[in-house]
């Protein structure tokens, strides 16, 4: 009787014993939950949401531009028609553009120089991010080494060179100037790149990124390149 009462109490204490190391692991080494999946979807949907933001402005005054042909109080149409001209000309890349914005620059790390280690290019991939980067953030005009960047530029590797748009931009003191419309908008996109972590990524790169303080008045110049019409086609009256 004594030993079966041994035998239950070590069958009752192993038992015990068990659930207590299960619930102490338990709380040592709880759970991780994917939120990685979950953050990217947030930031998905925050850019759609931005983009759908635009996408309305763009509605709104293209909607604009219609009442002004339609009411002919307004003015004369052909003024209106000019001025319709003028603003996509710009947006294309065919004018010169002033306004609000920022100055970029990227550079060899001054470690690289001093001891004579040898200087490579700047990568296209990162070089396209950060372009995009500042799309995003409303830097609507964009002048890299003297070359305008527009919807057709193409950054890219030829021949072991950065290029843009086929001219080569360099390896040393690459100078990006980029406008905004507003001197708001000057302040974010400079916010937020001083906040990005690109410059953590250029410095792996063997890079140095300077973001200088907005300015009220910056330019960036028309671009040279032939900008070719693969839709359109020039209507000829009667």
């Amino acid at each position: 009787m004594t030993r079966k009462m041994y035998i239950h109490i070590t069958l009752i204490s192993f038992i015990i014993g068990l659930m207590l190391a299960v619930q102490y692991n338990t709380v040592q080494s709880p759970e991780k939950k994917e939120t990685t999946d979950v953050w990217e979807i947030r930031q998905d949907l925050s850019d759609e949401k931005k983009l759908h933001s635009e996408l309305l402005t763009n509605i709104r005054q293209a909607q604009d531009i219609v009442r002004k042909y339609e009411d002919k109080e307004l003015g004369d149409p052909e003024a209106i028609l000019a001025q319709t001209v003028e603003d996509l000309q710009e947006a294309a890349g065919l004018k010169e553009v002033t306004g609000p914005g920022i100055t970029i620059s990227i550079t060899p790390s001054p470690e690289l120089i001093a001891f004579g280690y040898e200087i490579n290019e700047i990568s296209p991939s990162l070089l396209i991010r950060l372009v995009n980067d500042i799309y995003r953030y409303k830097g609507h005009y964009i002048e890299l080494n003297g070359q305008r960047v527009i919807h057709s530029s193409a950054i890219r590797d030829i021949n072991g060179k950065t290029t843009v748009g086929s001219v080569p931009i360099g390896k040393t003191n690459v100078e990006m100037i980029v406008i905004t419309e507003t001197e708001e908008e000057a302040a974010k996109l400079y916010n937020h790149l001083m906040a990005s972590s690109f410059m953590d990524e250029f410095f792996i790169d063997n890079m140095m990124l300077t973001v200088e303080q907005p300015e009220t008045t910056l330019t960036v110049r028309a671009t040279d390149m032939d900008i070719r019409n693969t839709y359109l086609t020039e209507h000829k009256g009667d």
